[in-house]
């Protein structure tokens, strides 16, 4: 199980249309129009290395705010980013109601680009809290490679 901090969370919402996005990471499944943004939509499932599967009525989308952003010809970040993330299902929102917030445990080299911030409990179940930062890179990473040269 997963979850975000709700001070990151935008919205919820229902799958929008999905524009490819030439080279981007295996991971941004695309572009998305949400509200006048141009979002990235990232694959959780693809992310950790899970089996992909089809989306049904339960598939959501958490938009996510992941950090400012640069506005061209000023000097300091203005904007918030957006992020979404697909998810298989919402089952709820909860508190930490006291408890902790433990460190990850570390698997490796790459750490960092999991995304993961740390873990919880729930009803005695692991819930590996996301930091909504790292998803910040990888759309950031996918939407500042150079577009592909076009040739007539």
């Amino acid at each position: 199980m997963y979850a975000v901090r709700i001070e990151v969370v935008r919205e919820i919402v229902n799958p929008l249309v999905v524009v490819d996005l030439p080279q981007a990471p295996k991971t941004v499944l695309g572009v998305a129009d949400y509200r006048g943004e141009v979002v990235p939509v990232v694959d959780l499932r693809e992310r950790f290395g899970l089996p992909r599967s089809p989306a049904s009525r339960k598939t959501k989308w958490i938009v996510l705010d992941v950090g400012p952003r640069r506005v061209p010809g000023l000097p300091l970040p203005t904007a918030t980013r957006y992020a979404a993330l697909v998810v298989d299902a919402m089952t709820e929102v909860f508190g930490l109601a006291g408890g902790e917030l433990r460190p990850a445990p570390p698997f490796g080299p790459n750490d960092d680009r999991r995304g993961i911030e740390g873990v919880t409990t729930l009803e005695n179940r692991l819930v590996f809290v996301l930091d909504a930062a790292a998803f910040g890179g990888v759309t950031t990473e996918a939407l500042s490679r150079p577009p592909p040269r076009m040739h007539s």
